[in-house]
């Protein structure tokens, strides 16, 4: 694995999806090491409770919506700008589709443009408002993937989709922004909300909670590897 040996601090973050789960997570391990952050989730009241407990170790703009909806998608770029400027933008939001997982023969097209809207388009299109303030900075991008993305799973058509179009998308953009780190990171089964509506009414006590992966996510911030695709416990093991 090539890294970049330039020492490389994350100051300001974008985290989307970030009231509950691996975002979350994710948002209380930037905010240890003073990191500015922007979160966003579509429930007010949940990502005030978070903004409320990251805001002990730093400076918290929490902003209300759909990542679908350019207008919200604007509000994240101007509040990271507000805060000097973007070193990370990490793609977290996502929606999981009909629950239970309908098989492709009778998944409600309907819900597959939304799933697709929100795991593909969305990301895209906070990216693209992303990457000025991104290439001024040398910074990075995490788009958050899964297995789902590669390995044919029943039941998984509609979230697979989006996760393999984001990866493609990611593959694209590191081709064509070499001036910024992109990485599609794989975090593997956890214990979250999202998880639970895959399986429902399966006990999934046996999945690792959202933060044994955060310190995953932190070595690789440090070790800045080359853009590609990332399994976060391959990580959290050479950080053991």
């Amino acid at each position: 694995m090539t890294t970049d040996p330039r020492p490389h601090q994350v100051h300001v973050a974008i985290v989307t999806g970030a009231s509950r789960g691996l975002g979350l997570a994710l948002a209380h391990g930037l905010a240890s090491r003073g990191t500015r952050l922007v979160i966003d989730a579509r429930g007010a009241d949940a990502l005030q409770v978070a903004r409320r407990a990251l805001a002990v170790h730093t400076d918290v703009v929490a902003v209300a919506g759909s990542i679908t909806e350019p207008a919200h998608r604007r509000a994240l770029i101007a509040a990271a700008t507000s805060l000097g400027g973007l070193d990370l933008l990490v793609n977290n939001a996502g929606v999981l589709g009909p629950s239970p997982l309908p098989p492709l023969a009778t998944y409600p097209l309907d819900a597959y443009r939304h799933v697709l809207e929100v795991g593909a388009v969305a990301p895209l299109a906070l990216t693209q408002l992303a990457l000025p303030l991104l290439r001024a900075r040398g910074g990075a991008l995490i788009n958050m993937t899964s297995d789902a993305a590669v390995e044919g799973y029943e039941g998984w058509g509609g979230y697979g989709s989006a996760k393999a179009a984001l990866e493609q998308l990611s593959r694209i953009l590191a081709a064509e922004e070499s001036g910024i780190r992109v990485w599609w990171t794989d975090p593997g089964d956890l214990r979250t909300t999202m998880h639970q509506e895959a399986f429902p009414g399966e006990d999934i006590s046996d999945r690792p909670l959202p933060e044994t992966a955060v310190p995953g996510f932190l070595h690789l911030l440090d070790q800045r590897p080359a853009s590609g695709r990332i399994r976060v416990a391959e990580l959290v093991g050479a950080n053991a």
